[in-house]
C-alpha cells in the first residue's frame, strides 16, 4: 500500500471522477475476505436459527433446510441494510442496494454450505446436541467461505456485488 492510500485504512483504493473511492479497479483479496465475512455471518445467524427453529417444531429435513436458507437470505440482507440506511439513503434504493450486493454471494455460500451438509453422511439426521451437527456445519461455512470469497473477488472487480455497498461507507 503506498503513501497516498495508506490513510483510508483499506487495502486498494483510486478516487473517481466524483470524488467516490473506485475499490473495483484494484479489487484485493482482503476486501474480498471481508466481504465474504459480512456475507458468512449474515448466513450462519439464519442457518443455524432455521436449524434450531425446524428442530424445536419437530420439522422434517426439507422445510427446515427451506426455512434455514431463507433466514440466511434475511440475515445476509439485513445485515448490509443496517448499514446502507445508517449511511442515509432512503429505504427502497438500501434494499436495491442490499440485493445487488448480496444475492450471488448469499447463493453460492448457501449452495456449498447445504450441499455439503448434504452429502455428509448422517449431517442431515444430526441433532443440535450431537457434535457431528456442529461439526458438519463449521466446516460447511468454512468451505462456503472459500468458494465464495473468490466469487465476491471476481464481482468487486467488476463494480458489483460489495463494490456497491462500499460506495456508501
Amino acid at each position: 500500500m503506498d503513501q497516498a492510500h495508506a490513510h483510508h485504512g483499506h487495502e486498494h483504493h483510486e478516487h473517481g471522477h466524483d470524488g467516490r473511492h473506485d475499490d473495483h479497479a484494484t479489487a484485493g483479496w482482503g476486501m474480498a475476505a471481508r466481504a465474504t465475512l459480512h456475507c458468512l455471518t449474515g448466513c450462519a445467524i439464519g442457518e443455524v436459527l432455521g436449524m434450531i427453529i425446524g428442530t424445536a417444531l419437530g420439522w422434517g429435513n426439507a422445510p427446515t433446510m427451506v426455512l434455514a436458507i431463507v433466514l440466511a437470505f434475511f440475515f445476509g440482507y439485513a445485515l448490509t441494510l443496517r448499514g446502507v440506511l445508517a449511511a442515509g439513503v432512503d429505504l427502497r434504493s438500501a434494499v436495491r442496494v442490499a440485493l445487488a450486493a448480496d444475492t450471488l454471494s448469499i447463493a453460492v455460500m448457501e449452495l456449498i454450505d447445504n450441499g455439503v451438509i448434504a452429502l455428509w453422511p448422517g449431517a442431515m439426521d444430526a441433532q443440535l446436541s450431537d457434535a457431528l451437527f456442529w461439526a458438519a456445519l463449521a466446516i460447511s461455512l468454512a468451505l462456503a467461505f472459500v468458494v465464495t470469497t473468490p466469487v465476491n473477488k471476481w464481482m468487486i472487480g467488476r463494480g458489483k456485488g460489495h463494490a456497491v455497498v462500499h460506495r456508501y461507507h
